[in-house]
């Protein structure tokens, strides 16, 4: 697990997850699966690509999951 990746869903982020949050953790996990920080020139396409593609399935994911409770906190 890439440590600067935080967790974007509650309880532990109170708020739902900005666009923002969202591309940079994205943004990280392609850093850490490619091993570049920044991509050449003629990777940058299918670097880029990738951080859209990751950015769209995590906000999939957080808008799908349902957290046990959180609606009860939320509400007390």
């Amino acid at each position: 697990m890439c440590r600067s990746i935080k967790t974007l869903r509650p309880p532990v982020l109170p708020e739902e997850a900005t666009e923002e949050e969202i591309r940079a953790a994205a943004l990280q996990y392609v850093r850490k699966v490619s091993g570049f920080r920044a991509p050449a020139a003629h990777n940058r396409e299918v670097f880029d690509r990738a951080v859209e593609v990751i950015a769209e399935a995590t906000a999939e994911l957080l808008a799908g999951l349902e957290v046990r409770g959180s609606a009860a906190q939320r509400a007390g």
